[in-house]
């Protein structure tokens, strides 16, 4: 592994009206620009034509994790027997369940959000009250509420859409991927949002297996790298589940000699948390693991990814697999193609 990697070697010029501020009608319609791991050489397809590069025997990988409407808007209590009368907005950012209605939060604005700070939401519907302050001045909120929380987050709560998309979302399953099942991330794999229910049978039909894990995809997934040598950066954490039945389908593929091919790069980062000496263990818990070029993969075949941020832990996480030179090389004929990035964007394969 490199002592040294500096981010400024990941830079690439963007211009802003290539971010795509709203997803494409048809989810699989998206461009797709096909890069060969190896030699970098670049192929123009469209989404739907994934099916022509891949193969009986292999395997996809798809994170079924389910992002929650986890923006909540509300006003500071001033006085706790009138929970409903006006106070200071205060906006939350539901990053991670830590037990039971205790959740680590992101605040805005933090100055006003500290320890004993209680806040309303929908006219006292809900009542969050901070009772710490945690790593990155996040905040611990305990919640009161009467019901269901997932009912009550649901009628009050909007889809956390990333910095970078100023529109708002007219549909919430637009930011949902089409297998979505277990409640948990504050955004959306955003690689599989491409996939159709109709385009995955395809797939299944001509004998591709489907493996899932499920990765709670946090907001650190969006930090930016600050330190000059990437190596110093803070990897976040995220909280992964791969089950037994989907670990022995990865390993049977590798032992049969097909190909593990990630759909995004939570599902990458899952499968290599779990990698143990080329094959995957079931398990569940909480990974940093952060990939740069130098790591070696143990699982990863191919990758299915949309396009990144510039100097971005997922700009490292791909040209590890295909070399820094190729996908700054693969970035930049994108740009001259227009091709759209990051969450609603096209997409890479890998291969």
């Amino acid at each position: 592994m490199p002592e040294q990697l500096l981010k400024k070697d990941f830079y690439f010029d963007l211009p802003e009206e290539l971010i795509a501020q709203d997803p494409l009608e048809d989810r699989s319609s998206s461009r797709m620009l096909v890069i060969d791991k190896n030699t970098g050489a670049l192929e123009h397809r469209h989404f739907t034509d994934i099916l022509e590069y891949l193969k009986p025997g292999d395997c996809l990988v798809i994170n079924d994790t389910k992002v929650i409407p986890a923006r909540i808007i509300g006003e500071k209590i001033h006085d706790v027997s009138a929970p409903g009368m006006p106070g200071a907005h205060i906006e939350l950012l539901l990053l991670k369940r830590r037990e039971n209605d205790i959740w680590e939060t992101l605040v805005r604005p933090g100055k006003k959000a500290k320890p004993g700070t209680k806040i309303s939401f929908g006219q006292g519907r809900l009542i969050g009250e901070i009772i710490d302050v945690v790593d990155e001045g996040n905040r611990l909120v305990k919640f009161h509420y009467k019901g269901i929380f997932e009912e009550v987050l649901d009628e009050l709560g909007s889809m956390p859409l990333p910095p970078y998309i100023t529109h708002e979302l007219k549909d919430k399953n637009r930011y949902q991927t089409v297998y979505a099942k277990y409640d948990g991330s504050a955004a959306a794999p955003t690689a599989g949002l491409h996939f159709t229910k109709e385009l995955l049978q395809k797939v299944e039909d001509m004998g591709v297996k489907i493996a899932h894990v499920t990765l709670h995809v946090g907001l650190g997934t969006f930090r930016p790298v600050k330190e000059e040598n990437v190596l110093d950066h803070h990897m976040h954490t995220e909280h992964y589940i791969l089950r037994q039945k989907d670990a022995d389908i990865i390993n049977s593929t590798k032992d049969n000699g097909g190909r593990v091919i990630c759909v995004g790069t939570t599902s990458t980062r899952t499968v290599e948390s779990c990698a143990r000496d080329g094959r995957v263990v079931a398990s569940e818990g909480d990974t940093s693991i952060f990939i740069y070029p130098g790591y070696k993969y143990q699982i990863l075949d191919g990758l299915i990814t949309n396009f990144h941020l510039p100097e971005s832990t997922l700009i490292m996480l791909v040209a590890a697999l295909c070399g820094r030179e190729n996908i700054l090389n693969a970035y930049k004929v994108a740009v001259e193609e227009k091709y759209r990035f990051f969450s609603f964007g096209d997409c890479c394969l890998i291969k």
